[in-house]
């Protein structure tokens, strides 16, 4: 599959183009009612072989002065039988060192799919604040730069490349994540009570300290009868 070409490239041109590296069985420029190209076509090579060799060779070259994704082809059916999750078209690119400009987004990604936009966000003092966002044309685009950037090291960052998610999506995952990440057994503060009125914050501290080292402890009297004792232990270790 080829996408972003020219529209003055027909499927003589395309012919030409990819027939260097294979004999070509099929070769076609989409067009639209009028007869003016859609901005992709497609091309069937007898072997796999010749096919690898157009992706490697011709993907992210210049046709026409505008950069063109060459790339297998997916049938419609098979991109929506591999993943059911929700399509989107904005990417979210984080860790970026402070030397990428929105040019060398639109490179990088530019290999994966036509972009309608690409920004690195910035201070007001104009310095990248290491983050920014990619924006594709088609949805199948964006989840294929995804999957191949993210992690990826440019500048000796390894790049975090996930969907753009809305605040409100945001807020919801960390409180997710937080309450994944508590764990009962972590808790590191105790409470005591019916405590013998003998006790005090030396002997409690004392009876505690050969389960770990503690940052605190205290006994509290609650009215003149002493009926009621307690005390919290806080311990620096769970």
């Amino acid at each position: 599959m080829v996408q972003n070409l020219d529209k003055s490239i027909d499927h003589k041109a395309l012919f030409d183009v990819f027939s260097s590296f294979g004999n070509i069985l099929s070769c076609k420029v989409a067009t639209d009612a009028a007869g003016e190209s859609k901005g992709h076509g497609f091309v069937q090579f007898e072997t796999e072989e010749s096919a690898k060799k157009a992706i490697e060779n011709l993907n992210g070259m210049l046709l026409n002065d505008k950069q063109v994704y060459v790339g297998p082809f997916v049938r419609k059916e098979d991109r929506k039988s591999v993943s059911s999750e929700e399509k989107f078209n904005n990417i979210f690119v984080k860790n970026l060192s402070s030397t990428i400009t929105e040019a060398d987004l639109q490179r990088i990604f530019g290999e994966y799919g036509v972009i309608t936009s690409a920004v690195v966000m910035k201070d007001v003092f104009g310095q990248s604040k290491g983050f920014g966002f990619v924006n594709f044309a088609n949805a199948d685009d964006a989840a294929r730069a995804r999957d191949a950037l993210d992690g990826k090291i440019f500048n000796g960052k390894a790049w975090y490349v996930g969907r753009a998610m809305k605040k409100s999506e945001r807020e919801l995952q960390l409180k997710e994540q937080h309450n994944q990440n508590r764990n009962p057994e972590q808790c590191t503060n105790l409470y005591i009570k019916n405590l013998d009125d003998s006790i005090g914050d030396a002997e409690l501290n004392e009876l505690f300290s050969e389960y770990g080292a503690i940052t605190s402890s205290k006994v509290c009297e609650y009215g003149s009868s002493f009926l009621f004792v307690s005390a919290f232990v806080k311990s620096s270790s769970p």
